[in-house]
């Protein structure tokens, strides 16, 4: 928001009766009764109680089914906007971190539970590789090289499948990383030289999806475009 930044839920992991509140897992909305109560509080924060003519992004796993992304518009639908945008967390990586041109992009981007590979061709998704394993998953004495060879079998498996030589040329633009696994530089250097290439990192890659989205956010209120093709710029 303009003036305070980032609007997070302060009880974000705490549920009603003192468990552990977790509504969504491996990307996936497990359960949307607690995923609605958190949406309702940062609405709150963020919007207020009125919400006439609102807006509000979704960012969602690039390879989340309709159910999921139903699930998630069914949520929303509960907060009030008149309208909801709805775009891959590699699309929003690409708005804040990437280059200003619309050749091939590859974003890599390294969650807590997920790892995903997407290849954007003028914007829009052209491939798109998952594991649903992520940084909470791997032991920190060996979470560099299993993390770094997750991803390098998924850019192989998409170069093997690729007709028109847009991963190539993705690798030689260098890659986009976001998540929390590239706030490592032992990720991030290993996975440089595997792939031959340097890769773009944002100035928090943590936050790569959502700042991005605010991003495409701000664009449309400003000149009411579509988030189809997102240019964005190397923090």
């Amino acid at each position: 928001m303009p003036g305070h930044g980032l609007v997070a839920d302060p009880f974000l992991g705490r549920a009603l009766d003192g468990g552990t509140e977790r509504p969504v897992r491996r990307g996936r909305i497990v359960d949307p009764e607690s995923c609605g109560r958190l949406l309702g509080r940062i609405a709150d924060a963020a919007l207020g109680p009125d919400r006439t003519d609102s807006v509000i992004v979704l960012s969602h796993p690039v390879l989340a089914g309709a159910g999921h992304r139903n699930a998630a518009r069914e949520l929303l639908a509960g907060l009030g906007p008149t309208r909801v945008l709805v775009l891959s967390s590699a699309r929003a990586a690409a708005a804040y971190a990437g280059p200003r041109d619309a050749g091939p992009l590859l974003v890599v981007d390294m969650g807590a539970e997920l790892t995903e590979v997407t290849l954007l061709v003028g914007g829009r998704v052209a491939d798109a590789r998952q594991a649903e394993t992520g940084l909470s998953d791997l032991d920190p004495a060996t979470l560099p090289a299993t993390l770094v060879g997750t991803v390098l079998d998924m850019v192989k498996s998409m170069w093997r499948q690729d007709r028109h030589g847009a991963i190539r040329g993705a690798l030689r633009k260098g890659p986009v990383l976001a998540g929390g696994g590239a706030l490592r530089s032992d990720v991030t250097d290993r996975l440089a030289r595997c792939l031959g290439t340097p890769v773009r990192l944002a100035d928090d890659p943590s936050t790569t999806v959502v700042r991005g989205a605010g991003q495409i956010l701000s664009s449309v209120l400003r000149h009411g475009a579509t988030p189809s093709a997102p240019p964005g710029r190397l923090r």
